[in-house]
């Protein structure tokens, strides 16, 4: 076998090489293609057991002290238990510390993940207290909870519930779904209350147990008037937000251009392996040029 036969050899496994590996690229870079990504929102929760928003009147009349608390506040993923909240007003009683709640049970929890957002609270055996009634309870409940939940793809739902009885002022009261319940003692004030208030909307859902509206001026301990509102077993949470998915576009179609093909003639088409196959008859024709250039100066 000659110089001139190994080179032509050579030549051939070259170009064979080459064009199988071009054509090899094409497969994978059409997997790529069609990768996709998607991302996803937990969502959110939150609870709280007790959120207080009153204005205190002291006897003068020139001062009013805000009473802005809230007892085992929590927004996902958390979860809370305390059973007393104190607060210090100044210029009430001297300054000194008061109890708001205190409760056997006074609970709060908020959890989310992709399937979905939860919040609870649950209050057992509870009495509220505000400034200048120190003996007094504004309000006493047996039990009540709250709960929202907000599952991926399913609608938003809320709920409260109310076990035992209940006393407001010192007077034993029924509630009832659906409308105000006002009590009223004379010389103490008032107050309205408001059960198991829920909404929802397609993607989130909330829930008050009690929103109690309050009105009293029990002149003691150095308090006037007392105004404002006061909710028991607050939550809310959100669904995750359907996953965004992006897909990258596939290459177009090559469609013929021009007059049509003629008689005979293989039609052009737009197989996405086209420019492969072009890519590889390139090589080879290249492969084969440079063969016969150098065959030519060996027989020079």
């Amino acid at each position: 076998m000659n110089a001139n036969t190994d080179f032509r050899m050579s030549a051939r496994r070259f170009t064979a090489t080459a064009a199988a590996t071009v054509l090899a690229a094409g497969p994978v870079a059409l997997a790529g293609a069609g990768a996709a990504h998607a991302s996803a929102d937990h969502g959110r929760a939150s609870a709280v057991v007790l959120r207080t928003g009153l204005d205190v009147s002291l006897l003068n009349k020139t001062v009013n002290v805000p009473l802005a608390v809230s007892l085992n506040e929590v927004r996902a993923p958390r979860s809370a238990e305390r059973t007393a909240l104190t607060a210090r007003l100044d210029g009430v009683d001297g300054g000194q510390p008061f109890s708001v709640l205190r409760a056997d049970v006074a609970s709060a929890k908020a959890t989310v993940s992709a399937s979905g957002a939860e919040a609870s609270t649950n209050l057992t055996h509870a009495r509220i207290h505000v400034p200048g009634l120190p003996l007094l309870s504004l309000i006493e409940v047996g039990q009540v909870t709250s709960k929202a939940t907000c599952e991926a793809g399913r609608k938003p739902v809320a709920s409260a519930t109310l076990l035992g009885g209940v006393t407001v002022l010192g007077k034993k009261v029924t509630l009832t779904v659906g409308g105000p319940t006002e009590v009223k003692v004379p010389g103490v004030g008032e107050v309205r209350i408001d059960f198991s208030k829920t909404r929802t909307t397609s993607r989130t859902a909330a829930a008050s147990a009690l929103e109690l509206k309050v009105s009293v001026n029990p002149l003691k301990l150095n308090v006037a008037d007392v105004e404002g509102t006061l909710t028991l077993g607050s939550v809310m949470c959100e669904s995750p937000s359907a996953p965004a998915v992006s897909v990258s576009a596939p290459p177009p179609d090559i469609k013929p251009q021009g007059a049509a093909a003629e008689s005979g003639l293989a039609e052009t088409g737009g197989a996405s392996t086209t420019p492969y196959v072009v890519g590889g008859a390139v090589v080879l024709l290249a492969a084969g040029g440079a063969a016969v250039a150098l065959a030519r100066r060996r027989h020079a």
